[in-house]
Formats: structure tokens, C-alpha cells, sequence
């Protein structure tokens, strides 16, 4: 008996000397797009290994402006074949919540995707509700949940802002999971997004529920525009007719990195994983690239390597930045090339140049950013020689 307590024992401490290996988190996507291109399609592809789950905009509902449908492509999402999330948006601006009519809205909207061939895995109910009116939107919520069918998880997004409200508990015990948005809740003015105060409000939510909560996270950027009372003007993927200067926002991917890796080593109780906000297209400016959410959601060293690259055709050579790293890199501040013998330079979109008898300087005239894996064209040299050695990139 004491040989076999001992051995127990042994194999124990030898356990416990073992190191601890972080648990993946559940990683998901938000699609938000209101009306689908071709784009789609390589994200979509190009996202598969990923992310496991897809939350796809369905349905809004705003004053004045009453209920809408995003124009999704459903054979996209049929082919791509991962769970889906219809969301629903439903404006905290609204005057009242009409739940027969929300309620007949949303089954009507699910009984149309059913029909193109979409199988649902659940609905999201994303509402602003000021504290003061989460008793009615729990009641609204109840209701819901007796008309969706058993097989349909109801969740919702939520607001930090809740936290202190004594009808939250009622809230949550209404729905199945949770989604708590720790981005773009404060005002604007102040960030997109902050990391330390985003895992204390992932902390104190874990305190509240009892079910399985998601954090959204922001993998994207926005620009603040003056208006005429001087609060700002939010600009998003949609470019605004507004003139005034911009100023650029944008959730750091190393930020999320260290924040992501923080919840994988000490995830919060119930914590069940990550939804990103948003699936980036190609030509979606203020997105970070997928390369760089990949790696983010992979937990994989984030690394950048801007240069500067030229290509020589009869002495005219054509002038690129290029970032083989897997981090999106903003458009340096200047370049600077040492040249010999050059008859005519010029710089393109988002640069200007100076030019003197053996140096070319490219500034920059506007904020953006060079993906991880891409190039970009910042202008062109007819020159005797180009000293690669000795260009010099200021950030």
C-alpha cells in the first residue's frame, strides 16, 4: 500500500510540473455587409479553417426607416457549409419594441432563408436598450424564444453598460448564450477600443451568467468627422459626403493578439470564444486584411516587414511598398532613394515627391495602410540607377 501511495503521489507531482498549454477558444465571424459582391467569395474560402461559425446581418430595424433585409447570397452561404447566425439588428433608437410584429418579422425572415436551402443554427438579437428598458426587451425575448423553434439557439449582444442593472440576470436567463460587445461602446472621441478594460468587463460578465458568453471583438477601424455641433461623425466602410479632416481609428491587431492570448491561458468562466467583427473583403479600406485576423485568432507571432521593392523594364522602374509579414502595416511617413542619372520621377495616389540630383523623397499626404502580404504602388523613377542599399523607410 505504501509503494502504491507513493507512486500516486509521484505521478501527481509530476503532473503538476507539467507545463500548462492554453485551450483554443470557439473563434467566429460577423458578417455585415447589407448587400454581397463577388468579394465574398475569396473571403469566404479563405476564412474556412478559422473560424468556425458565421453571424450573418439578416434583418434590421431603424426609426423612420422601418425594418430591412441584408441582401445576402444564399448559395454562398449554402456552399460554405458552416454553422450560421441570423443577427438582428434592431436600433436602440427605436421608440418602442413591437413584439408580435419583431417577433412575426424575424420567423418570416428565417422561413425565407430555410426556403433558399439555409440550415440556421441560431438567431442573435443585437439591441441597444438603455438599462431602463431591459425588462420590456426581456419580455420581448421571452416571447421570442416561444415562437423559435427548440433546434434555434436565441442570443443576444450585449453592453457592458448592463452590467450594473438589477434586471440583467432576467435578461440573460431569457437566452441561450450571450455576446458581449466590448468595442465601439464609449464614446468615440475616447478610442475604438481599450484592452485592459475590455477582460475587466469579460471578468465581471463571467460573475453574472451562468451560460456560455461570447466577446465580440473589433478587427476593423473607423474615421471621426466634425459635424456642425462639433461631436463626431462616425465613418465606417461606407465613405460619407462630408469635407472636414479625418481622424483615423484603428483596433491595434497587437493589442488583440496579447488580449486574445491573456482569455486562452485564464479564459473567464464561461467564457466559449471570440466573434470578430468584421469578415474583411478585399476592398474593405478600414478592415484588417485576413491575413492578419488569421493570425490573430491563431495566436501567431505578428510580424511586419515593410520594404521598398522596384522593378527595372529599359531603365523605367516601377516603385512599391511590400509587406511580406502577416501584419498590416500603415503607409510610412517618407521614403527616402539614393538614384543617379534620373530624367523623370513621379509619385502616385497617397504620395508626393521631391526630387534632387541623386535623391528621390516620397511623403506621405494621407493616412493608409499596406496589408500583410500585399504591395502597394507609391510612384516611378526613369533613372540611371536606383541604390536599393541605400533607401530608407521612415515610419
Amino acid at each position: 500500500m505504501r509503494f502504491v501511495l507513493t507512486a500516486m503521489l509521484t505521478v501527481l507531482l509530476l503532473a503538476g510540473c507539467e507545463p500548462h498549454v492554453a485551450q483554443p477558444l470557439d473563434q467566429q465571424l460577423y458578417i455585415w455587409q447589407r448587400q454581397w459582391t463577388p468579394a465574398h467569395d475569396a473571403a469566404l474560402r479563405d476564412s474556412r479553417d478559422d473560424f468556425s461559425t458565421l453571424r450573418v446581418l439578416a434583418l434590421q430595424a431603424f426609426p423612420h426607416a422601418g425594418w430591412s433585409r441584408a441582401r445576402i447570397d444564399a448559395p454562398r452561404l449554402k456552399a460554405d457549409g458552416r454553422p450560421l447566425i441570423a443577427v438582428v439588428r434592431l436600433d436602440g433608437q427605436l421608440k418602442s419594441l413591437d413584439r408580435d410584429q419583431v417577433t412575426a418579422q424575424i420567423l418570416q425572415t428565417l422561413a425565407d432563408w430555410q426556403a433558399q436551402g439555409l440550415t440556421l443554427s441560431g438567431v442573435e438579437i443585437d439591441h441597444d436598450a438603455g438599462k431602463a428598458r431591459l425588462a420590456d426587451y426581456s419580455e420581448l425575448l421571452s416571447q421570442l424564444r416561444s415562437a423559435l423553434p427548440r433546434t434555434l439557439a436565441l442570443s443576444i449582444t450585449a453592453l457592458p453598460a448592463w452590467l450594473d442593472s438589477a434586471q440583467l440576470p432576467a435578461l440573460l436567463q431569457a437566452v441561450d448564450s450571450s455576446v458581449l460587445q466590448v468595442h465601439a461602446v464609449s464614446d468615440p472621441r475616447r478610442g475604438l477600443f481599450d484592452s485592459d478594460q475590455a477582460l475587466k468587463w469579460a471578468k465581471a460578465w463571467s460573475r453574472i451568467t451562468d451560460k456560455p458568453f461570447y466577446l465580440a471583438l473589433p478587427a476593423y477601424g473607423v474615421a471621426l468627422l466634425p459635424d456642425d455641433g462639433g461631436a463626431p461623425v462616425v465613418e465606417s466602410e461606407v465613405s460619407l459626403e462630408r469635407a472636414g479632416e479625418r481622424r483615423e481609428l484603428l483596433a491595434d491587431p497587437l493589442q488583440l493578439s496579447q488580449l486574445a492570448k491573456t482569455l486562452r491561458e485564464d479564459p473567464p468562466k464561461n467564457l466559449a470564444g471570440l466573434i470578430w467583427f468584421r469578415l474583411p473583403l478585399a476592398n474593405d479600406r478600414r478592415a484588417w486584411s485576413l491575413t492578419t485576423l488569421r493570425a490573430v485568432a491563431r495566436g501567431d507571432q505578428l510580424v511586419s516587414q515593410l520594404g521598398v521593392t522596384f522593378s527595372e523594364q529599359h531603365g523605367l522602374y516601377d516603385i512599391k511598398l511590400d509587406n511580406p509579414g502577416n501584419l498590416d502595416r500603415a503607409w510610412p511617413a517618407r521614403i527616402t532613394l539614393k538614384v543617379q542619372g534620373c530624367e523623370g520621377a513621379d509619385a502616385l495616389g497617397g504620395y508626393a515627391l521631391q526630387q534632387s540630383s541623386d535623391l528621390l523623397t516620397f511623403t506621405r499626404l494621407r493616412d493608409g495602410r499596406v496589408p500583410a502580404g500585399g504591395q502597394r504602388a507609391i510612384g516611378w523613377a526613369r533613372c540611371a540607377t536606383i541604390d536599393q542599399g541605400g533607401s530608407h523607410v521612415d515610419p
